[in-house]
Protein backbone atom coordinates (compact mmCIF):
# COMPACT_ATOMS: atom_id res chain seq x y z
CA UNK A 1 0.00 0.00 0.00
CA UNK A 2 2.84 2.16 0.26
CA UNK A 3 5.21 1.28 -1.61
CA UNK A 4 2.43 1.26 -4.59
CA UNK A 5 -0.07 3.14 -3.23
CA UNK A 6 -2.92 0.52 -3.68
CA UNK A 7 -6.35 -0.01 -1.75
CA UNK A 8 -6.09 -3.53 -0.83
CA UNK A 9 -9.03 -5.49 0.22
CA UNK A 10 -8.50 -8.30 2.55
CA UNK A 11 -11.28 -10.72 2.19
CA UNK A 12 -11.97 -14.22 3.76
CA UNK A 13 -10.11 -17.91 1.96
CA UNK A 14 -12.33 -19.54 -0.47
CA UNK A 15 -12.25 -22.69 -2.67
CA UNK A 16 -13.54 -23.58 -5.74
CA UNK A 17 -16.98 -25.11 -5.65
CA UNK A 18 -18.38 -27.30 -8.32
CA UNK A 19 -22.13 -26.17 -9.16
CA UNK A 20 -24.36 -28.65 -10.66
CA UNK A 21 -27.31 -27.11 -12.83
CA UNK A 22 -30.57 -27.85 -13.46
CA UNK A 23 -30.19 -28.80 -17.23
CA UNK A 24 -27.01 -30.79 -16.27
CA UNK A 25 -23.70 -28.26 -16.55
CA UNK A 26 -21.25 -27.96 -14.43
CA UNK A 27 -19.85 -24.94 -13.39
CA UNK A 28 -16.75 -23.92 -11.32
CA UNK A 29 -16.92 -20.85 -8.90
CA UNK A 30 -14.54 -19.65 -6.67
CA UNK A 31 -16.06 -16.58 -5.88
CA UNK A 32 -19.86 -15.95 -3.56
CA UNK A 33 -20.23 -13.14 -6.60
CA UNK A 34 -20.53 -15.61 -9.35
CA UNK A 35 -22.61 -18.08 -7.78
CA UNK A 36 -25.99 -18.54 -9.75
CA UNK A 37 -28.94 -17.93 -8.65
CA UNK A 38 -30.76 -20.79 -6.23
CA UNK A 39 -33.95 -21.84 -8.89
CA UNK A 40 -31.09 -22.66 -11.13
CA UNK A 41 -28.98 -25.09 -9.38
CA UNK A 42 -29.57 -28.34 -8.74
CA UNK A 43 -26.84 -28.77 -5.89
CA UNK A 44 -23.77 -27.28 -4.70
CA UNK A 45 -20.33 -30.00 -4.46
CA UNK A 46 -17.19 -28.80 -1.68
CA UNK A 47 -13.94 -29.88 -2.46
CA UNK A 48 -12.84 -32.52 0.62
CA UNK A 49 -10.34 -34.11 2.11
CA UNK A 50 -8.88 -37.15 4.05
CA UNK A 51 -6.75 -35.89 6.89
CA UNK A 52 -4.13 -37.63 9.47
CA UNK A 53 -2.87 -36.01 12.29
CA UNK A 54 -0.46 -37.64 14.36
CA UNK A 55 -0.10 -36.23 18.45
CA UNK A 56 0.33 -37.22 21.67
CA UNK A 57 -2.70 -39.55 22.74
CA UNK A 58 -3.01 -36.61 25.99
CA UNK A 59 -3.92 -34.27 23.39
CA UNK A 60 -7.29 -36.73 21.94
CA UNK A 61 -9.92 -34.81 23.46
CA UNK A 62 -9.00 -31.70 22.31
CA UNK A 63 -8.43 -32.60 19.06
CA UNK A 64 -11.89 -34.27 18.61
CA UNK A 65 -13.66 -31.19 19.90
CA UNK A 66 -11.68 -28.97 17.23
CA UNK A 67 -12.11 -31.59 14.41
CA UNK A 68 -16.16 -31.75 15.52
CA UNK A 69 -16.24 -27.75 15.07
CA UNK A 70 -15.19 -28.04 11.64
CA UNK A 71 -17.58 -30.38 9.97
CA UNK A 72 -15.45 -33.33 9.70
CA UNK A 73 -16.13 -37.23 9.52
CA UNK A 74 -14.30 -39.95 11.88
CA UNK A 75 -12.70 -42.61 10.10
CA UNK A 76 -10.62 -44.35 12.41
CA UNK A 77 -8.40 -43.78 15.21
CA UNK A 78 -4.67 -46.05 16.47
CA UNK A 79 -2.32 -45.95 19.11
CA UNK A 80 0.98 -46.33 18.21
CA UNK A 81 3.63 -48.55 20.48
CA UNK A 82 7.22 -47.03 20.66
CA UNK A 83 9.68 -50.04 19.46
CA UNK A 84 11.17 -50.48 22.47
CA UNK A 85 7.82 -51.32 24.02
CA UNK A 86 7.70 -53.72 21.45
CA UNK A 87 10.63 -55.47 22.17
CA UNK A 88 9.99 -55.95 25.92
CA UNK A 89 6.32 -57.15 25.21
CA UNK A 90 4.99 -54.85 27.68
CA UNK A 91 1.84 -53.29 28.20
CA UNK A 92 0.63 -49.91 26.03
CA UNK A 93 0.91 -47.12 27.90
CA UNK A 94 -1.45 -44.86 26.34
CA UNK A 95 -0.61 -41.57 28.42
CA UNK A 96 3.00 -41.67 26.59
CA UNK A 97 2.09 -42.89 23.16
CA UNK A 98 1.07 -41.24 20.28
CA UNK A 99 -1.98 -41.54 18.42
CA UNK A 100 -2.66 -41.51 14.57
CA UNK A 101 -5.94 -39.92 13.70
CA UNK A 102 -7.92 -40.03 10.31
CA UNK A 103 -10.68 -37.62 9.42
CA UNK A 104 -13.04 -36.58 5.98
CA UNK A 105 -13.23 -32.93 5.82
CA UNK A 106 -14.18 -29.60 4.03
CA UNK A 107 -11.35 -28.18 2.52
CA UNK A 108 -12.69 -24.64 3.25
CA UNK A 109 -12.19 -25.77 7.03
CA UNK A 110 -8.70 -26.36 6.59
CA UNK A 111 -8.25 -22.95 5.12
CA UNK A 112 -9.70 -20.79 8.20
CA UNK A 113 -6.84 -21.06 10.48
CA UNK A 114 -7.16 -25.34 11.39
CA UNK A 115 -3.09 -25.35 11.27
CA UNK A 116 -2.64 -23.04 14.14
CA UNK A 117 -5.77 -24.04 16.08
CA UNK A 118 -4.40 -27.33 16.08
CA UNK A 119 -0.81 -26.19 17.32
CA UNK A 120 -2.09 -24.41 19.63
CA UNK A 121 -4.38 -27.24 21.53
CA UNK A 122 -1.78 -29.71 21.37
CA UNK A 123 1.56 -27.02 22.62
CA UNK A 124 2.70 -27.76 18.89
CA UNK A 125 2.92 -31.44 19.49
CA UNK A 126 0.68 -32.37 16.86
CA UNK A 127 1.64 -32.66 12.80
CA UNK A 128 -0.29 -33.53 10.29
CA UNK A 129 -0.56 -34.40 6.22
CA UNK A 130 -3.88 -34.41 3.99
CA UNK A 131 -5.05 -35.44 0.74
CA UNK A 132 -7.73 -33.77 -1.13
CA UNK A 133 -10.08 -36.58 -2.90
CA UNK A 134 -12.29 -34.76 -5.00
CA UNK A 135 -15.87 -33.22 -4.47
CA UNK A 136 -19.21 -34.13 -2.30
CA UNK A 137 -22.69 -32.36 -2.12
CA UNK A 138 -23.56 -30.24 0.83
CA UNK A 139 -26.53 -27.81 1.91
CA UNK A 140 -24.50 -24.66 1.08
CA UNK A 141 -25.94 -21.50 0.62
CA UNK A 142 -24.51 -17.66 -0.26
CA UNK A 143 -24.62 -15.42 2.54
CA UNK A 144 -24.60 -11.05 1.10
CA UNK A 145 -23.95 -8.69 3.35
CA UNK A 146 -25.78 -5.24 2.34
CA UNK A 147 -24.88 -2.07 3.66
CA UNK A 148 -27.62 0.52 3.08
CA UNK A 149 -29.28 -1.92 0.60
CA UNK A 150 -26.17 -2.07 -1.52
CA UNK A 151 -24.74 -5.72 -1.58
CA UNK A 152 -20.95 -5.55 -0.77
CA UNK A 153 -19.30 -8.36 -3.06
CA UNK A 154 -16.19 -9.05 -0.85
CA UNK A 155 -18.11 -9.44 2.56
CA UNK A 156 -20.39 -11.94 0.46
CA UNK A 157 -19.18 -15.64 1.70
CA UNK A 158 -20.79 -19.70 0.91
CA UNK A 159 -21.17 -21.42 4.47
CA UNK A 160 -22.87 -24.28 5.39
CA UNK A 161 -26.59 -24.17 5.99
CA UNK A 162 -26.63 -24.83 9.88
CA UNK A 163 -24.36 -22.07 10.46
CA UNK A 164 -25.42 -19.32 8.10
CA UNK A 165 -27.53 -17.79 10.42
CA UNK A 166 -25.43 -17.29 13.29
CA UNK A 167 -22.70 -15.90 11.13
CA UNK A 168 -24.46 -13.99 9.55
CA UNK A 169 -25.23 -12.21 13.17
CA UNK A 170 -21.90 -12.08 14.44
CA UNK A 171 -20.95 -10.07 11.19
CA UNK A 172 -23.43 -7.71 10.90
CA UNK A 173 -23.29 -6.77 14.68
CA UNK A 174 -19.64 -6.11 14.68
CA UNK A 175 -20.00 -4.15 11.05
CA UNK A 176 -22.15 -1.65 13.54
CA UNK A 177 -19.30 -1.00 15.34
CA UNK A 178 -17.01 -0.30 12.58
CA UNK A 179 -18.84 2.02 10.13
CA UNK A 180 -18.89 5.46 10.92
CA UNK A 181 -22.00 6.93 11.12
CA UNK A 182 -23.50 9.33 8.32
CA UNK A 183 -26.09 11.78 8.25
CA UNK A 184 -28.48 9.15 7.44
CA UNK A 185 -29.52 6.09 9.00
CA UNK A 186 -27.22 2.97 7.54
CA UNK A 187 -29.29 -0.29 7.64
CA UNK A 188 -26.57 -2.92 7.78
CA UNK A 189 -28.39 -7.05 6.67
CA UNK A 190 -27.12 -10.45 6.10
CA UNK A 191 -29.17 -11.90 3.01
CA UNK A 192 -29.53 -15.43 1.80
CA UNK A 193 -31.19 -14.42 -1.20
CA UNK A 194 -34.26 -12.45 -0.65
CA UNK A 195 -34.17 -13.88 2.80
CA UNK A 196 -33.27 -11.15 5.47
CA UNK A 197 -31.87 -13.23 8.18
CA UNK A 198 -29.84 -10.48 10.61
CA UNK A 199 -30.16 -6.65 10.31
CA UNK A 200 -28.44 -3.84 12.35
CA UNK A 201 -28.45 -0.29 12.06
CA UNK A 202 -25.60 2.93 12.39
CA UNK A 203 -27.84 5.47 13.56
CA UNK A 204 -27.64 9.06 12.11
CA UNK A 205 -25.68 11.76 13.41
CA UNK A 206 -28.60 14.82 14.20
CA UNK A 207 -27.75 18.48 13.73
CA UNK A 208 -29.90 20.44 16.06
CA UNK A 209 -31.42 22.67 13.79
CA UNK A 210 -33.65 24.11 16.01
CA UNK A 211 -30.51 25.99 18.36
CA UNK A 212 -31.38 29.30 16.88
CA UNK A 213 -34.69 28.98 16.92
CA UNK A 214 -36.41 30.83 19.97
CA UNK A 215 -39.68 31.65 20.98
CA UNK A 216 -42.26 29.10 21.10
CA UNK A 217 -43.27 29.13 17.09
CA UNK A 218 -44.05 25.48 16.95
CA UNK A 219 -45.25 25.76 13.41
CA UNK A 220 -41.74 26.81 12.28
CA UNK A 221 -39.98 24.60 14.57
CA UNK A 222 -42.25 21.45 12.62
CA UNK A 223 -41.16 22.91 9.42
CA UNK A 224 -37.24 23.07 9.95
CA UNK A 225 -37.78 19.08 11.50
CA UNK A 226 -39.85 18.44 8.29
CA UNK A 227 -36.96 19.62 6.07
CA UNK A 228 -34.79 17.72 8.09
CA UNK A 229 -36.04 14.70 7.26
CA UNK A 230 -36.59 15.42 3.99
CA UNK A 231 -33.15 16.25 2.95
CA UNK A 232 -32.22 12.77 5.09
CA UNK A 233 -34.21 11.02 2.67
CA UNK A 234 -32.62 12.47 -0.36
CA UNK A 235 -29.17 11.94 0.92
CA UNK A 236 -30.16 8.21 1.76
CA UNK A 237 -31.18 7.66 -1.94
CA UNK A 238 -28.42 8.80 -3.04
CA UNK A 239 -25.38 8.42 -0.41
CA UNK A 240 -22.91 6.01 -0.24
CA UNK A 241 -21.15 4.86 2.51
CA UNK A 242 -17.60 4.06 2.62
CA UNK A 243 -16.65 0.77 4.31
CA UNK A 244 -13.33 0.84 6.35
CA UNK A 245 -10.44 -1.97 5.67
CA UNK A 246 -11.48 -3.17 9.85
CA UNK A 247 -14.43 -4.45 8.63
CA UNK A 248 -13.07 -6.71 6.15
CA UNK A 249 -10.44 -7.49 8.65
CA UNK A 250 -13.34 -8.78 11.46
CA UNK A 251 -14.95 -10.79 8.72
CA UNK A 252 -11.81 -12.79 9.07
CA UNK A 253 -11.42 -12.94 12.44
CA UNK A 254 -15.11 -14.22 12.79
CA UNK A 255 -13.63 -17.23 10.38
CA UNK A 256 -10.94 -18.36 12.16
CA UNK A 257 -12.88 -18.52 16.23
CA UNK A 258 -16.31 -20.04 14.43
Amino acid sequence: EREYDLDLILTAPSVSYQVVMLDGRTVYVDNPSKLPPPHEMREIQEPILDLTIVAPSRHVGVIMDLMHSRRSEFIRMEYIQGPGEQRRGVDLDTSQSRVVMEYRMPLVELLADFYNQLKSRTQGYASMDYTVQGYQAAPLVKVDILVNHQPVEALSMILHRDIAVGHGRDVVQRLRGLIPRQLFEVPIQAAIGARVIARETVRALRKDVLAKCYGGDITRKRKLLERQKEGKRRLKMVGRVEIPQEAFLTVLKINSDS
